[in-house]
């Protein structure tokens, strides 16, 4: 069994290698995805407020958004108060099913950037490259089955290696290349094998919920081309953003998605105060009415099902920032180690090809060897 499990193991890991290291190198790199755009783009990222400075309404930088770039509309807004980061706009061109990225000083309601594609900046190439391989639908359902192997390698070399444990820091740093590659490739895919399991399951439900919703959605159709709001223009979404305040204790508005499909409601996702570190900053959420403002649904994380808090704990563990600046530097570095089993695993599996060829040509010497003697 354990040779059938370790064979399974070997070639899932050469068919998915390519994918899942590309997987892992930019899924490292967007651990420190807003630092790196902090440091790349400070002029759209960073807004440097002084502690007394007010937001300005959201309803004047939507418009003035609107009024600036006409042929678009708008999708969604992020939304920040902490005197650093800036607010940012998810528009989609009209007539075209495009979303477009732009970012604003939410305190003097200065245009940083002019709308851009979603995969415009580098870091946002990245994570569409890491999400879909930039391929879309056709790439999440390739990112899932790299997610379900990377969970199987995970899973099955904690198996193989069960007994590792004892020995668990030895690298035999004198025995041979392949000795010691071996005790390397144990000893990190053990220590990195339980975030890898937690990364690839959390990955692998995005995936397939994503591709489940677009099928679900938009099966034998297109997605609807924007030309109008789908929205009461007399609505007032700083007066909804106020009221979604007051609708949950603590809560605090963290995104806004806009209706731009028929009968699709406000809904602003936000943060509460909560003893649980898992708790996103999207957990809870406030759902109006797009034509009449009035409140259809309220989401309190601290009240939901434990199927609801589990799923939503899966936005901090996939990314390991629950633990702060600690937890992603772990999950930065262990997120990487598939580079080096890559390595590790490739070069003992080059050499029990080496070792087999090298035994195939033995046999076929003691044959050569004993039919010649037969024949004297």
């Amino acid at each position: 069994m354990r040779k059938l499990l370790f064979k399974a193991h070997s070639y899932a890991a050469l068919v998915a290698m390519l994918p899942l290291l590309i997987i892992s190198i930019t899924g490292s790199i967007l651990v420190f995805k807003v630092e790196i755009d902090s440091w790349l783009r400070p002029e759209h990222m960073q807004v440097n407020a002084a502690d007394s400075s007010q937001r300005q309404s959201l309803d004047q930088m939507m418009q003035k958004v609107l009024n600036q770039h006409p042929s678009y509309q708008l999708g969604g807004w992020e939304i920040f108060d902490d005197k650093q980061r800036s607010d940012a706009g998810y528009l989609i061109k009209k007539g075209t099913e495009q979303w477009f990225k732009i970012y604003l000083n939410q305190y003097n309601g200065e245009l940083l950037s002019s709308p851009q594609p979603m995969d415009h900046y580098l870091t946002d190439w990245l994570l569409e490259l890491h999400y879909t391989f930039l391929l879309h639908l056709e790439g999440e359902a390739v990112g899932f089955i790299c997610a379900l192997i990377m969970l199987f390698l995970g899973i099955s070399g904690i198996i193989i290696y069960r007994r590792f444990w004892k020995k668990l820091f030895t690298l035999r740093f004198k025995a041979a290349r392949r000795i010691l590659f071996s005790d390397i490739h144990k000893l990190i895919g053990i220590i990195s094998s339980p975030i890898l399991i937690v990364i690839a399951f959390t990955g692998a439900y995005w995936n397939i919920a994503d591709i489940i919703h677009q099928v679900e959605e938009h099966s034998g159709q297109h997605k609807h081309q924007i030309e109008q709001a789908f929205y009461n223009p007399k609505l007032s979404f700083e007066s909804l953003r106020q009221q979604s305040h007051g609708q949950i204790t603590s809560f605090h508005a963290g995104y806004l998605t806009i209706p731009h499909e028929p009968e699709q409601a406000i809904t602003f996702y936000g943060e509460v105060n909560s003893s649980n570190p898992l708790n996103s900053e999207y957990a809870s959420t406030v759902t109006f009415d797009s034509q009449t403002g009035h409140v259809l649904h309220i989401s309190d994380i601290r009240q939901a099902s434990l199927l609801t808090v589990f799923l939503d704990s899966f936005r901090k563990l996939h990314f390991g920032y629950f633990g702060g600046l600690f937890t992603r530097i772990i999950w930065c570095l262990l997120g990487l180690s598939p580079v080096l089993l890559a390595f590790t695993g490739l070069y003992l599996y080059w050499q029990r090809l080496g070792q087999r060829r090298q035994a195939k040509r033995s046999r076929q010497a003691l044959r050569s060897n004993i039919t010649q003697i037969d024949k004297a």
